[in-house]
């Protein structure tokens, strides 16, 4: 399994309970912070937990995780695009770099992971995009971050008909608000 946001929320969660119901070799871990995936990896023993500590905003991480892929080329059952934050303001409240930051992590980073993790996918694999219930409407203050997670939810449906053939299941989640930390 590949699980990003893995450090805390919802993703560490995911790490957590696929370890305790799945029958895999491994789990990658992925988030930015190590110390809290090393903690992580220490906690759970029912499974191997690898840390993987990269920060998908930037390119170079998404191309470290497709080399590991390519060079290791491990059966991927289940990917779980966790990652994301969201940031509250208006236009006028928010830098250009945080709006940036929040399109690239939570499209760019998931859509990217999605790809290059479907070539070491086959039958029955499960993808699971984080997306939320602010996806189904439009949130002032609020509005870049629900912007990116309606992309990912309108994405999510969509691809669950494009891997309809190849049997691979994606489920769009989408939770009221969680505080992570």
């Amino acid at each position: 399994a590949i699980v990003t946001g893995a450090s805390s929320g919802i993703g560490r969660e995911f790490v957590k309970q696929i370890s305790r119901k799945e029958r895999l070799d491994e789990i990658w871990a992925i988030a930015r912070r190590e110390s809290r995936l090393n903690e992580l990896k220490e906690e759970i023993t029912e499974i191997a937990i690898r840390p993987v500590p990269l920060d998908l905003i930037k390119r170079e991480s998404i191309e470290a995780v497709a080399a590991l892929l390519e060079e290791e080329k491990p059966e991927v059952r289940i990917l779980v695009n966790a990652s994301g934050f969201g940031k509250f303001g208006t236009y006028k409240d928010l830098s250009l770099q945080e709006i940036n930051d929040m399109i690239d992590l939570n499209c760019k980073a998931a859509v990217d992971l999605t790809m290059i993790a479907l070539p070491y996918m086959n039958k029955n694999a499960r993808i699971i995009e984080i997306c939320s219930a602010s996806a189904f409407q439009p949130l002032p203050g609020l509005n870049i971050y629900a912007a990116t997670k309606a992309f990912l939810h309108h994405y999510s449906r969509a691809l669950r008909w494009e891997l309809f053939p190849r049997r691979i299941k994606v489920t769009a989640m989408c939770p009221d608000w969680v505080k992570t930390e």
